[in-house]
């Protein structure tokens, strides 16, 4: 039960009703930290400045964990950024400091990796596909670079925002081959969906890319997806039928878990 003694954390976004963060961590909240919870709030963006001017004086509230479509719209509004989130001008978890001062970080690359791990996978020497250059996409090609992967392709809609996050990951990470897209997917050790596509499909809805591409997908390769709703998209369900190993969204979730709270400081790292 909230109280008047409570300190709470937030999730913010639009829309929210499929986010899984306030079901993790207020599950782990009621088993180890009972007075404290996780608030979701679905947020117009007309009223972002005025959110962040409440968040600067909301003295029981510890941090805000940061989801679409506002992972980069917030990160120019807060007072530090970490250097991930100033890199990729993009955040997903805010801390509010005793003063007010807010300060940003990104780690949904740190928990894609915590996810792909407990699969088994090491992103060391690994040439890698990843669909969606948003906050998200962004976050997780960088991390992935960070562990040590020797070839990435990556894909969107807008070639544009292909080219800047392409171009960032040169800067940073030189020795890093960037590819062309592929005609075929045999070769990579890791497909990953960080794009919208799938959220709230069926069976036969959408796929980030076409079907005769995956269908030379090697049973080897992880194929993740970072959509949360449904858990198994037809992107997933489409790598399965390929014997292919998968990563849901919600696994991942679930694995940023320490990742968010320890940046909030209401959770330890590993969890």
């Amino acid at each position: 039960m909230i109280q008047g003694s409570t300190e709470l954390v937030a999730i913010v976004g639009s829309p929210i009703a499929q986010v899984k963060s306030p079901e993790n961590f207020n599950r782990w909240f009621a088993e180890h930290q009972p007075n404290i919870a996780m608030l979701a709030i679905d947020l117009q963006q007309d009223v972002l400045d005025d959110f962040i001017r409440t968040l600067r004086g909301w003295q029981n509230l510890r941090g805000c964990v940061v989801t679409v479509p506002y992972k980069q719209l917030l990160a120019s509004r807060l007072d530090l950024l970490s250097e991930r989130s100033n890199a990729l001008r993009s955040i997903n978890v805010i801390r509010r400091e005793a003063d007010g001062r807010l300060v940003g970080d990104i780690v949904d690359g740190e928990g894609f990796l915590n996810a792909a791990r407990q699969q088994g996978f090491n992103a060391r020497d690994t040439q890698v596909m990843l669909i969606g250059t948003g906050g998200v996409g962004s976050a997780i090609a960088y991390s992935l670079c960070q562990a040590g992967a020797s070839h990435i392709v990556i894909s969107d809609l807008s070639q544009e925002r292909v080219k800047a996050l392409e171009d960032l990951l040169r800067d940073a990470f030189p020795k890093v081959v960037i590819g062309t897209y592929p005609i075929t997917l045999a070769h990579f050790d890791l497909v990953v969906n960080a794009s919208p596509v799938g959220m709230g499909a069926t069976d036969n809805g959408p796929m980030p890319l076409p079907g005769d591409l995956m269908e030379t997908l090697s049973a080897t390769t992880l194929v993740a997806d970072v959509v949360t709703s449904p858990s198994i998209t037809p992107f997933l369900a489409f790598a399965q039928r390929m014997g292919c190993p998968i990563q849901t969204g919600p696994e991942m979730a679930l694995a940023q878990l320490g990742n968010l709270g320890h940046f909030m400081g209401v959770t330890p790292l590993e969890i």
